[in-house]
């Protein structure tokens, strides 16, 4: 059913609106399919938390104390992080109903959350980067990589570290994405928002070498990053030949490819790099995202004095 044509009567259950809402966000606010993903599923846990059968029409009548009370039992299951989440598509849910007639109020509107404990994002030194970047070649010198691995994976980790991109957004490269005269790469990101990343001359001079020696026949249209079949690889799959380059540098399996892009975003800052120009890069919506990275740098400067200053 299209989201314009869904009747303002409860009638059908709130399944019926769901399904609408979530065609709503995938083609009219283009969010990701993992955002649509979680928002059904919080919408799902809700429903089943109050017990309303898909087809009932009880839904327009929750109150914000079942609200209330949802997010008090949730908090004990999950993190709060993830409630957050899950409260942000009920909300957007409820908004939704709203505004077609289907309910009266957002229980969710305005209702206080949980505050989330404030982690500051792992990353690698500039030193385990250097020798993260290392290993594929390390790996083909031992006979444990062949020629297409170390140049493809050598690449990969260029790519990454050099631009700071989600997995998704180095996965998503094709050739008619790369800007060689910049040293640069055209990404979309979360949103479906267009920005050009800067990834320096290593990662160019890598994509290239793969290019030239591997594909030499790619079209502008084809993936950069491929399996030996020459299909695009998975987000998947980049996270998996990570683990084995940490595993082989000595650095921790639990590492993500997400770790290099705090690592990225961690080491410009240090350098001097304005914040608003890392944000930019890493294709934040908010200022707020990016100013985490300098909670990072300031830890580690005050780290440095403890141990260096003689009146620390």
């Amino acid at each position: 059913m299209a989201a314009d044509q869904i009747s303002s009567s409860p009638e059908g259950g709130w399944e019926i609106a769901c399904d609408s809402f979530i065609e709503s966000l995938k083609n009219q606010r283009r969010l990701s399919s993992h955002t649509c993903r979680n928002y059904l599923h919080a919408i799902q846990v809700f429903f089943n938390w109050l017990n309303v059968p898909k087809k009932s029409a009880d839904f327009p009548e929750t109150s914000r104390e079942n609200a209330r009370s949802y997010i008090i039992e949730a908090q004990k299951k999950i993190s709060r992080v993830t409630l957050r989440n899950h409260i942000s598509g009920l909300r957007n849910f409820f908004k939704y109903c709203m505004e077609r007639g289907i309910c009266e109020e957002n229980p969710f509107h305005n209702l206080v959350l949980p505050k989330t404990e404030k982690k500051l994002p792992q990353y690698l030194s500039e030193k385990e980067m250097l020798s993260l970047l290392d290993q594929p070649r390390l790996l083909s010198v031992q006979g444990r990589n062949s020629e297409f691995i170390k140049l493809r994976d050598l690449m990969i980790l260029e790519i990454l570290y050099g631009g700071g991109l989600r997995v998704s957004e180095l996965t998503g490269l094709n050739y008619g994405d790369i800007e060689w005269s910049r040293n640069a790469v055209r990404v979309t990101g979360k949103g479906n928002k267009q920005r050009v990343c800067p990834v320096g001359k290593r990662a160019t001079f890598a994509i290239r070498n793969f290019q030239d020696i591997i594909s030499p026949n790619s079209s502008l249209i084809d993936p950069v990053v491929i399996g030996r079949a020459g299909q695009r690889l998975s987000v998947r799959s980049v996270q998996i030949l990570l683990k084995k380059y940490l595993l082989a540098a000595g650095l921790p399996k639990t590492l993500t490819p997400h770790k290099i892009r705090h690592s990225y975003a961690t080491h410009l800052l240090d350098h001097g790099a304005d914040l608003r120009a890392v944000q930019e890069m890493l294709g934040h919506a908010s200022l707020s995202t990016t100013q985490v990275y300098t909670h990072v740098s300031v830890a580690r400067l005050k780290k440095t004095h403890e141990q260096a200053h003689p009146r620390a």
